[in-house]
C-alpha cells in the first residue's frame, strides 16, 4: 500500500477495521466494533451467531456496497480501494440452510393442452402441478409418474390464471370471459357451483389476477380476491360460493392483485395508479402515484412465505388449520422482521417504484434501467433481491431493501415473459419468447444454465417451493419438467 507521497507504507500496522454489521433493513446489530484485517465470511459468521445469541448457528452472507464479501477484509478494502475512516457497513444476510441444486434438464415434456399452455404453477408444498390453457381446461399433472392426473373443463374461454390456496386446499382459475372456478385438487371436480355463475355477481371482462388471503390471516383459506379487465376487485368466500365484496375505485382495466401480510389488498391498473384496500369493507386505503404508464406488474417482499404459508423445503404436513396458521403466521413474522412489508411495482413506462405503502404513499424509489416494459417483477423469497423481465430481452436484479440496481442478466434475444425464484434465493428462472429458459447465479451475476426444448414462445414459468423442479409451458402446447 502505498501513501499519498508515494512511499511504501507498512501495512502490518493497520490490523483492525472499524466495522458496522447490520441487519438486511440497515438496523445496526449492535455499536461498530473493529475487527481484525484478515477476518473473512467465516470469522464473521462466528461474530453474527455470538452477537445474535442464535442457538442454532445460522448460515450468513456479508455485503458491503452490494457485493458479496467472499474474502477477508483487507483483500476486499484493497481491491475496491476503501477508505477506512469510518465504520464500514456490512450487510448480514441470513441463508437458506438448504441448497437447491440448480435444474440442468428436460425430465418430461408432457402433451395433453390441446392449445396454448398460458399458465403454470405448483402448490404451496410443491407436491401438484397444475396448469391453464387457451384450450379453456385446467389440467393436473401426477408430478410421480409425470403424467396427466385430471382435466377439469367449466370455463367457456381461454383460462388465463390459476392460484393455490396457501393450504393447498384449492385451485382457482380465472378465464378470458371473466369467469371464476374453483377445484378440489384431489378430485378435479368443481367445488361446488362456479364462483360467478349468480347474475350481476361476476367480473363482466377477463381475469388478469388471483390472489389468496393469507393463512396467517385465516385459516382454513376461505377468501381470495380477482381482478378484472373490466376494473373492479372482487373478493370472493368459496365457502359461501359469493362475491362479497366489490373493489371499485379504477378507471381503467386492473392489471394485477396482490393480498398482502398486513391484510391489506393492492390493485395495479392500466389508469397508472396502484390502490391500496383494507378488506373488512373494502375501502380504499391509499393510492400510490408515480407511474406514467400502465402498471403490468405488483410484487410483495413477503410473496414466498405468503404463498407457502405453513409449508417448507422439510415437507411438514399439518393436522388442523389451528396448527398450520400458527406456523405461518410464525414464518411470516420471521421473513418480515421488524421491517415494513415492501411492494415493487413494474410498468409500461420502462420503470418500476419500491414502495412501503403501510409507512407513505410516496415511493421509497424509482428503478430505471429498462429500455422497454417492465413485463414481470418479483422478489426473491428471503426478500434481498427484486428481479425484473423486460421486453427489452434483459433480466435486472436489484437491492430489495433500497431498491438500488445491482445487474443485468444478458442471454435472451426475445422478450422474457416471466421469472421465478429458487428457494433458496440464489438462482432465478427466466422464461422467453425465444423459446428458451435460463437459469441464472445470483451470486456470480452470470448464466449458470441454458434450457433450450420448447419449440416455441415460454409463456410461464414456475419453481416449486421445494426447489425441486421446475415447470414451464408455452406456444407449443406442452408442459415441460425440469430436474436437477
Amino acid at each position: 500500500m502505498e501513501t499519498e507521497t508515494g512511499e511504501k507504507r507498512d501495512t502490518t500496522t493497520i490490523n483492525n477495521v472499524m466495522c458496522l454489521l447490520t441487519h438486511p433493513d440497515g438496523a445496526p446489530l449492535g455499536a461498530p466494533m473493529y475487527l481484525p484485517q484478515n477476518a473473512g465470511p467465516q470469522q464473521l459468521q462466528l461474530i453474527v451467531n455470538k452477537i445474535l445469541d442464535n442457538e442454532e448457528k445460522l448460515p450468513y452472507a456479508f455485503y458491503i456496497s452490494d457485493e458479496e464479501l467472499l474474502v477477508p477484509l483487507e483483500i476486499y478494502l484493497h481491491k475496491n480501494k476503501v477508505s477506512v475512516e469510518k465504520a464500514l457497513p456490512i450487510v448480514c444476510q441470513p441463508q437458506a440452510i438448504f441448497r437447491i441444486r440448480p435444474v440442468n434438464r428436460c425430465s418430461a415434456t408432457i402433451s395433453g393442452h390441446a392449445e396454448a399452455v398460458l399458465t403454470v404453477a405448483f402448490s404451496p408444498d410443491g407436491r401438484h402441478l397444475a396448469s391453464g390453457s387457451g384450450d379453456t381446461t385446467v389440467r393436473l399433472w401426477d408430478l410421480n409418474t409425470q403424467t396427466p392426473l385430471y382435466t377439469c373443463t367449466g370455463h367457456k374461454n381461454w383460462v388465463l390464471c390459476i392460484a393455490w390456496s396457501p393450504d393447498g386446499k384449492y385451485l382457482v382459475s380465472g378465464s378470458k370471459s371473466g369467469e371464476l372456478q374453483c377445484w378440489d385438487p384431489e378430485t378435479g371436480k368443481l367445488s361446488g357451483n362456479p364462483l360467478s355463475y349468480i347474475l350481476m355477481q361476476g367480473h363482466k371482462k377477463w381475469i388478469t389476477g388471483i390472489s389468496w388471503e393469507p393463512v396467517h390471516l385465516s385459516a382454513p383459506c376461505r377468501r381470495f380476491v380477482s381482478a378484472s379487465k373490466d376494473g373492479d376487485a372482487r373478493i370472493w368466500d368459496v365457502t359461501l360460493r359469493k362475491c362479497v365484496i366489490c373493489l371499485s375505485g379504477h378507471t381503467l382495466a386492473i392489471t394485477c392483485v396482490k393480498w398482502g401480510g398486513d391484510g391489506m389488498i393492492y390493485t395495479g391498473s392500466q389508469d397508472c395508479t396502484i390502490k391500496v384496500w383494507e378488506t373488512t369493507q373494502g375501502k380504499l386505503i391509499r393510492e400510490l402515484k408515480g407511474h406514467g404508464h400502465w402498471v403490468n406488474s405488483l410484487a410483495l417482499s413477503t410473496e414466498y412465505v405468503l404463498r407457502t404459508g405453513a409449508f417448507d423445503h422439510t415437507g411438514k404436513q399439518y393436522s388442523s388449520p389451528e396448527e398450520m396458521k400458527k406456523v405461518a403466521l410464525e414464518r411470516y413474522n420471521k421473513m418480515r422482521g421488524n421491517a415494513p412489508e415492501r411492494l415493487v411495482s413494474g410498468s409500461d413506462d420502462f420503470t418500476m417504484f419500491l414502495w412501503e405503502p403501510f409507512v407513505t404513499k410516496h415511493p421509497k424509489t424509482r428503478m430505471t434501467g429498462h429500455q422497454q416494459l417492465v413485463n414481470h417483477v418479483y422478489f426473491s423469497p428471503d426478500g434481498q433481491w427484486v428481479a425484473s423481465a423486460s421486453f427489452d430481452k434483459s433480466v435486472k436484479l436489484w437491492n430489495g431493501t433500497t431498491g438500488k440496481f445491482i445487474a443485468a442478466f444478458r442471454g435472451h434475444v426475445g422478450p422474457v415473459y416471466q421469472i421465478s425464484w429458487s428457494a433458496d434465493s440464489r438462482l432465478l428462472l427466466s422464461g422467453s419468447k425465444d423459446s428458451t429458459l435460463k437459469v441464472w447465479d445470483i451470486r456470480t451475476r452470470k448464466l449458470k444454465q441454458d434450457l433450450p426444448g420448447h419449440s416455441d414462445e415460454v409463456f410461464s414459468v414456475d419453481w416449486s417451493p421445494d426447489g425441486e423442479k421446475v415447470a414451464s409451458g408455452g406456444k407449443d402446447k406442452v408442459l415441460k419438467l425440469w430436474m436437477g
